[in-house]
């Protein structure tokens, strides 16, 4: 007869081990993790039935009837742990759903509804967490107990064979040390590698799950940035079978615009077109005009609840590097059927603007459509045929630049920040390697439609508050008046002020450039200005945008690559009944984590490029390690300063400790390290040349030293001042009771 539990008023006339059955039913009952001691504890075991109980649940677990999880808790054969690690796999109508992190089981693994917290952010695909187990009605859910952070579940880096064993040198600039490798699966010396790690520092190892080859492959690069930042880069099959099927969908019933000569203006290399324009002058009243923007109908194919609608909100957004695109939507979509190809029927939304002389937007009103754009152009061709007024498509563009004539005269009036920031492009050869880097030029035509697609955001989202239906927002918040206060305390090294007492606007920041404007610390200003303000995010709570200066703001004219965009759509097809792919009413509850994780996707994505970018301009700097370049100084702090090499980008450090024998201060309102002895200084935005010491395309880092190895080579006092420097009036350059000499 089997022994039961203590609690169980038979127990003590019990004797000997209880039986398989009695353990595994004695497991399933308890609400929390259940050890040997548990076991043991509960049934009244002691001394040698201890020792008894230890070998029958060995003998138990290589029978596979139990197993043991996170802190060698035991649960079932083939089942879950009260608490284990698990994997968010899906997110259907606003509910995460996971999957164990391990399942080495025949059976599918069990699918559990995560029940998320108050007050956090939405777990985005592929989070993995600690999680309490329950079973309820029949199925399982999870509630998370701790989220664990991307370093504690893969280590990205190159793969070394040493005298002592295997070793992983992480590609991430901020780790300290190399991993110990005990299974290095295939991997082989030198193949950039996926390991994941166990155990805690300082005996922390790791095991090779996925081998993705040679690091220093050109294309290796953007592999590097997508895994690092765990963006998800492959669709799977049901998400593929769905957009195929969904392309092959009749176009439905549509307002009839093929008639009118859409046209799509966009880069050289442009993969997709999710925007048309046509605009025309308001025959019924003069100086008003007609125009739509008319822009790809991606909700009319990625429809809610869908395995494309699960996997664009977890991507959401395509990502974009030199040599490759992650699209948000797989590419029967974004590059065929909702990319808006001249001469091809296609379902858009359009946007119908009614704009006065003065720019103003008099009314707008939204409908499904099929357009047939007459042709794709690039801004440089659109801007050299309105410049020599001629071409075989300048009867389209000399309306739309007229109607833009009066949105630019209503830009002007708002007054946007206006920030002229340099957008660089990585020229790659035939063999994927950098050739150089160029910078885009800015054409008017970039503002014609920069300004049309501004038109149409604010369109949308004024008509979705007057429908009072639900929106994500793109907001943009006024600096804060600490960060202003910083901006002040800077300007005032240079000679300028700025007065506080105002309420801050965008103009005001303006005027500050324009003062700078043909000065030798422009670029400088501008990078201050721009530090100074906030970071944009969604959110289904409008705030206004401060940087366009717009009071309404929503991001409506690129579908096919954000998903903000596609939950704005839906949005306006449940307002104006414009048939199916709406807006559902348990997706607009949950907008707010939507527009949370979107932003975290959106910074994702633009910190991949970015380190990609760094990458591709370490690889192209590797063979010129030694030789001297004209660097400009982009930051300064008390361990060092970083330079970027000038017209190619790169930031590297200059560490305070190479810079000689003679100690330096920090003056953090001016960005200036100051050496005590000599006076020489070295400020943001100074200009000068230093050898490049080292660059790693792996983790994209690059070093620099002085060209003469310390600071008695370096620039003089009065060479480093900006114009118009002073100190700030009782503030002392140097700290009462520093000695001189070696820091």
């Amino acid at each position: 007869m089997p022994r039961t539990p203590r609690n169980n008023p038979h127990n003590r006339a019990l004797a000997g081990l209880p039986d398989r059955q009695a353990i595994l039913d004695f497991i399933a009952t308890q609400k929390t993790s259940v050890g040997k001691r548990e076991i043991a504890k509960a049934f009244g075991l002691h001394a040698q039935d201890k020792i008894a109980l230890k070998a029958l649940l060995k003998e138990m677990m290589e029978a596979g009837e139990l197993e043991t999880g996170p802190g060698r808790n035991l649960h079932k054969g083939g089942g879950l742990p009260k608490v284990t690690v698990i994997r968010i796999c899906d997110v259907a109508d606003g509910v995460a759903i996971a999957v164990p992190d391990r399942w080495e089981h025949a059976t599918p693994p069990p699918r559990l509804r995560v029940i998320e917290p108050r007050r956090r952010a939405v777990f985005g695909l592929g989070d993995r967490l600690l999680a309490r187990i329950e079973e309820q009605g029949g199925g399982l859910l999870a509630f998370p107990m701790k989220a664990l952070a991307k370093s504690e579940e893969f280590v990205l880096g190159i793969l070394r064979k040493e005298a002592l064993g295997w070793r992983l040198a992480p590609v991430d600039k901020k780790a300290r040390t190399d991993l110990a490798i005990n299974d290095p699966g295939d991997g082989q010396p030198g193949d950039l590698v996926l390991a994941e790690p166990s155990g805690r520092p300082p005996r922390q190892y790791g095991r090779v799950v996925e081998v993705l080859g040679d690091p220093f492959q050109p294309k290796s690069f953007s592999l590097i940035a997508i895994h690092a930042k765990g963006i998800p880069n492959r669709f799977d099959e049901s998400t593929l079978d769905e957009a195929e099927r969904m392309a092959r969908q009749s176009l439905g019933d549509r307002e009839d615009l093929r008639a009118l000569p859409f046209l799509t203006i966009d880069p050289a290399d442009a993969r997709d077109h999710d925007d048309a324009v046509w605009a025309a002058p308001d025959d019924e009243k003069p100086g008003h005009f007609r125009a739509i923007v008319a822009i790809a109908d991606v909700s009319f194919y990625v429809r809610p609840g869908t395995a494309l609608d699960r996997s664009a909100r977890s991507r959401g957004n395509s990502v974009y590097f030199p040599d490759r695109v992650v699209p948000m939507l797989p590419e029967v979509l974004s590059a065929h059927v909702c990319s808006l190809v001249e001469n091809e029927d296609r379902a858009v939304l359009a946007c119908h603007l009614h704009i006065d002389p003065e720019g103003k937007l008099l009314d707008w009103r939204f409908t499904r459509a099929v357009i047939r754009c007459v042709t794709n152009i690039a801004y440089e061709e659109a801007q050299a045929t309105m410049d020599a007024e001629k071409g075989e498509w300048l009867h389209v563009l000399k309306p739309l630049w007229a109607a833009w004539g009066a949105l630019a005269k209503a830009r002007a009036d708002r007054e946007p920040l206006d920030l002229e920031l340099p957008e660089k492009r990585v020229v790659l050869d035939e063999a994927g390697r950098i050739a150089g880097i160029s910078i885009r030029e800015h054409l008017t035509a970039h503002r014609v439609i920069e300004d049309y697609m501004i038109a149409a955001n604010v369109a949308a989202a004024k008509a979705l508050e007057k429908k009072k239906a639900g929106c994500i927002f793109r907001c943009h918040e006024a600096p804060s008046r600490e960060k202003i206060v910083a901006l002040r305390d800077y300007l005032e090294t240079l000679g300028q002020n700025i007065a506080l007492g105002q309420v801050a606007k965008p103009s005001v920041f303006n005027r500050i450039l324009a003062r700078a404007k043909d000065g030798e610390n422009y670029q400088q200003v501008t990078e201050q200005v721009l530090r100074t303000q906030t970071q944009a995010y969604y959110s289904p709570a409008n705030v206004g945008h401060f940087g366009l200066s717009l009071g309404s703001y929503a991001h409506f004219t690129s579908p096919i690559r954000r998903y903000a965009d596609l939950v704005v759509h839906r949005s306006l097809v449940a307002a104006y009944r414009l048939g199916d792919g709406a807006l559902h009413k348990e997706e607009e509850k949950g907008l707010t984590k939507t527009a949370d994780h979107i932003s975290m996707t959106e910074r994702r994505a633009m910190e991949a490029e970015r380190d990609t970018i760094d990458r591709y301009v370490a690889a192209f700097l590797s063979t010129k390690v030694g030789e001297i370049v004209k660097t400009r100084i982009t930051g300064v702090a008390k361990f060092g300063f970083f330079a970027t090499v000038d017209g190619l980008g790169g930031d590297g450090l200059v560490p305070v400790s190479t810079l000689g024998e003679e100690r330096f201060v920090f003056d953090e309102d001016a960005r200036i390290l100051e050496g005590i002895q000599t006076g020489t200084r070295y400020a943001v935005g100074q200009r000068m040349e230093l050898r490049l010491a080292e660059a790693s395309p792996i983790t994209g880092a690059l070093r620099f030293e002085l060209p003469e190895g310390g600071s008695s080579g370096g620039p003089r006092r009065d060479r480093t001042r900006p114009r118009g420097f002073t100190p700030r009036p009782g503030k002392s350059r140097i700290p009462p009771g520093v000695r001189r000499g070696r820091k």
